[in-house]
């Protein structure tokens, strides 16, 4: 039985990062968050408030979280917990290609933030939280649903909650 699906409005940059900071402090190794939305929707500024929340930084505290988009992925290693691994999947040719970049091993060990998870297509695992970000009614603002795995559905009740 699939979880209910939240969307969740984010009037700002500023609401997009507490979204974000807010999943980092409930994920945990072995997690998948597939971030999908168009060019623009705030993918990357989600996945940089999620980062900067599992180092303990924030954002004009020196740590730089480029986007992968060039790389496809960055690896950050909090003090503790987990590797983040930060995938950018829209030059990806083939699902396969994802495992030159050891996405088995973010999976397994890590958290893995992925912006594009529709290039994996069926290697996407089944256990995800999935967050679809689109444009919002102002120019700085962005629409979050988030589509739980059974997993998720208990760890982000509390966000989605009135």
């Amino acid at each position: 039985m699939a979880a209910a699906t939240f969307a969740i409005d984010l009037p700002d940059e500023r609401a997009t990062s507490a979204l974000a900071a807010a999943l980092a402090a409930r994920a945990r190794r072995g997690d998948v968050i597939a971030l999908s939305g168009p060019l623009g929707s705030g993918k990357t500024s989600f996945a940089r408030g999620f980062i900067r929340a599992r180092l303990g930084t924030s954002p004009g505290a020196g740590q730089d979280v480029p986007s992968p988009t060039f790389a496809l992925v960055e690896i950050y290693q909090p003090d503790s917990g987990p590797a983040i691994w930060h995938f950018d999947l829209y030059r990806l040719a083939m699902p396969d290609d994802a495992y030159e970049l050891g996405i088995e091993d973010a999976f397994a060990e890590g958290v893995a933030l992925i912006e594009w998870p529709e290039r994996l297509g069926a290697r996407l695992p089944t256990e995800h939280l999935g967050i679809a970000l689109a444009a919002g009614p102002r120019a700085t603002a962005r629409v979050a649903t988030l589509r739980p795995s059974p997993g998720w559905a208990d760890r982000i009740a509390g966000l989605t909650r009135g």
